[in-house]
């Protein structure tokens, strides 16, 4: 299974390094942007398009037509509408979102911005995340955009992933700390 994950991780990143090179060669890179942030929010409002993508019941006809006609619906580029008649006709819309998510690692890369991964115990004010955002953009160097969660479990502080970098300054990693060196103790 680890292997049909890596293989398909590795078959959306040529997709998306392909279209993006097509992108900065045609002048389009932000109207291509636009489109796949377009279509991602297609895909996540509609099962039957969803359907359309991971269903293997639809011939690469059908699936060729479909996408067609969502490309005329949508005004999609001529680029985005190449590419997705390609996998549409080689039997990889499969692999779209993962496409869309490469895509955008490209773009944030271009832009010299990172995500981080931000989960708080309570909503967090403007002027807290735009502190939190200065202080990882001294750290890392780089724009931060944070995607900011909650979860209450974790009691209070944060949990921050930047990359393959986490900071888990919460209340309940505090507690299991102190719990087991209270049982190493006792």
């Amino acid at each position: 299974m680890a292997d049909s994950a890596s293989l398909s991780s590795e078959l959306a990143g040529r997709y998306a390094t392909a279209l993006y090179e097509l992108s900065v060669e045609a002048g389009q890179l932000l109207v291509v942007e636009g489109d796949l942030k377009s279509l991602k929010s297609a895909l996540d409002e509609s099962a039957d398009l969803r359907d359309l993508a991971t269903s293997p019941i639809y011939t690469r006809e059908q699936q060729s037509d479909a996408m067609g006609a969502v490309s005329d619906a949508m005004g999609l580029n001529g680029l985005t509408r190449n590419v997705l008649g390609l996998m549409a006709g080689k039997r990889r819309l499969f692999a779209l979102p993962a496409v869309i998510a490469s895509f955008e690692e490209k773009m944030a890369d271009y832009r010299g911005e990172v995500t981080a991964e931000v989960t708080a115990a309570a909503p967090l004010t403007d002027d807290q995340l735009a502190a939190l955002s200065d202080a990882l953009k001294a750290s890392v160097g780089k724009t931060v955009m944070l995607n900011v969660t909650v979860d209450d479990s974790i009691i209070g502080g944060l949990v921050v992933k930047v990359g393959s970098k986490m900071i888990d300054s919460s209340i309940k990693t505090k507690l299991a700390k102190l719990n087991n060196a209270m049982k190493e103790v006792g």
